[in-house]
């Protein structure tokens, strides 16, 4: 059973969904921008391998899958006490948000459609998509595992309400 310091479990604090989202939000967009950085590193290949498109759909796509990772993360957080399985609608929706994104972005900056289609293929079957997955996973789970949380703020033991002494 969980100390909740004398008081009333349903009065403990749990952070407001919102700003859960935020926070997962932000995490989600820097893990994304660093597995991806460090893959393309490690790997010494480039995210988007594709000729013929520049680094904007590729950077817009990423901002792109970070606004639908907070839409499908919003709703997940919402109950007092969020399921885990919220993680998985999350996470594929911000990587189909992703591939979507490209594609779209490529096409209207006049990269084509075969480039596109080329672009999107590369970066389902390489090790990219798998990235934007594992991190939506990974931050989707954090937002829940704090929702979930009944923490207290902390105390110094001088704090404390006293016991009868």
């Amino acid at each position: 059973m969980t100390d909740t310091g004398g008081m009333d479990p349903a009065a403990v604090h749990k952070p407001p969904p919102l700003a859960l989202v935020a926070l997962a939000s932000a995490m989600y967009g820097a893990l994304a921008i660093c597995v991806t950085g460090f893959a393309s590193l490690l790997t010494d290949t480039d995210v988007i391998s594709v000729p013929g498109i520049g680094p904007v759909p590729g950077a817009a796509a990423v901002l792109a899958s970070v606004a639908c990772f907070a839409g499908a993360l919003w709703p997940t957080l919402n109950p007092p006490r969020p399921s885990y399985l919220g993680v998985v609608p999350v996470a594929l929706a911000a990587t189909l948000a992703h591939l979507a994104a490209l594609w779209v972005l490529a096409v209207l900056l006049d990269a084509g459609f075969a480039t596109a289609t080329a672009a999107v293929g590369a970066s389902v079957t390489s090790w990219t998509s798998p990235a934007f997955l594992g991190v939506a996973i990974v931050a989707a789970w954090g937002g829940i595992a704090v929702r979930r949380t009944a923490a207290r703020p902390p105390h110094w033991p001088w704090e404390r309400p006293d016991d009868g002494e």
